[in-house]
């Protein structure tokens, strides 16, 4: 069902690395085709190795990138929230998704149709150069979060996850859980035991885990946590323990 663009709607699309630097002006000629839909979820908006019909910014809601393994396993690449876009890159070249998409919530999207797109880049060079550069900006991100997944501990990558939920500078606060633990665990790329076990060390730093809900007693304290150097800790309230090899 395709529905309006609010305001607030044109606002989160403004502030997207996609469209940031293009202008209203310019950014209502790449909007001209496109529709704003809800999905429940659990749609599947696209399979890994369709052709890449359109690109699509969140405007509410969860989506989930993924990739099957030969083994027939799905390995997840990244969990997308409010604001961020997607598979921008392919449809700007016309080539087939690397990844299937997903909803994982309700959703509210931005599909902008990949016909559209090109003709508009074949049209207009400038908007071409400035839409290529959020992709790089994307790639950029997509390197800076592989560095980090190996530089952390399990308990460090789930106190990020925790904070990047709250935008409380201090605690107590209580969070919920946006989507399930084994999808949680697979964008951490964790194991679900894995998670477990994180999760049983941070309650040493005033984490609560009750079903899909975390009681947080201390935002800074868990602040300190992410911060800590990897294999030598060197605060002694981490989770892990007093300074030891980990």
């Amino acid at each position: 069902m395709a529905l309006a663009l609010g305001e607030d709607e044109l606002r989160i699309v403004a502030e997207t690395d996609m469209f940031r630097d293009l202008g209203r002006e310019r950014t209502a000629k790449v909007l001209r085709d496109a529709t704003v839909r809800e999905y429940p979820a659990g749609t599947l908006l696209f399979l890994q190795g369709d052709e890449s019909g359109a690109c699509y910014i969140i405007l509410d809601g969860w989506v989930k990138l993924f990739r099957s393994t030969v083994t027939g396993e799905e390995a997840v690449i990244g969990v997308l929230a409010t604001g961020q876009s997607f598979a921008e890159a392919v449809a700007l070249v016309g080539r087939p998704y690397p990844v299937s998409a997903q909803t994982v919530s309700p959703a509210r999207l931005l599909r902008i149709p990949a016909a559209g797109l090109r003709a508009t880049m074949r049209a207009e060079p400038d908007i071409c150069i400035t839409m290529l550069a959020s992709t790089l900006r994307h790639l950029q991100l997509l390197v800076g979060e592989i560095e980090q997944l190996k530089a952390q501990t399990g308990a460090q990558r789930v106190a990020e996850f925790l904070l990047s939920l709250t935008e409380d500078a201090s605690g107590p606060v209580t969070v919920d859980l946006p989507y399930d633990k084994t999808l949680i665990a697979g964008r951490l790329g964790m194991k679900p035991e894995s998670l477990s076990r994180a999760f049983q060390r941070l309650r040493a730093h005033g984490v609560v885990v009750d079903q899909a809900q975390v009681k947080i007693t201390s935002v800074g304290r868990l602040y300190e946590v992410t911060q800590v150097e990897r294999g030598t800790v060197k605060c002694d309230r981490c989770p892990i323990g007093a300074p030891r090899r980990v």
